[in-house]
């Protein structure tokens, strides 16, 4: 069976409405999915930070004991010293 001029025509137009309709529903797939990779890499980026976070503050207690004895060390070896100083030698 023969199509007529005017049954190619509106197929051509339908199939190029379908391809509009493709290319539409491909680019909003692309940007759903790079909306997708940019939302776990920011879940990656956060739980790295508090990580992070973390580790600086167990390290920043540690900091703080090693400080607090160089402290206490020093103010021990100066009594001792103004002891020792007061004491007549033998």
């Amino acid at each position: 069976m023969a199509q007529t001029k005017g049954e190619r025509s509106a197929a051509g137009k339908k199939a190029a409405a379908t391809r509009k309709k493709n290319q539409a529903a491909a680019s909003a797939t692309g940007k759903r999915a790079a909306a997708t990779r940019q939302e776990n890499d920011a879940k990656d980026s956060a739980a790295q930070a508090k990580t992070t976070a973390k580790r600086a503050a167990g390290t920043a207690g540690a900091a703080a004991r090693l400080a607090g004895a160089a402290v206490k060390g020093t103010a021990k070896a100066a009594a001792n010293r103004a002891g020792a100083a007061g004491r007549k030698a033998r």
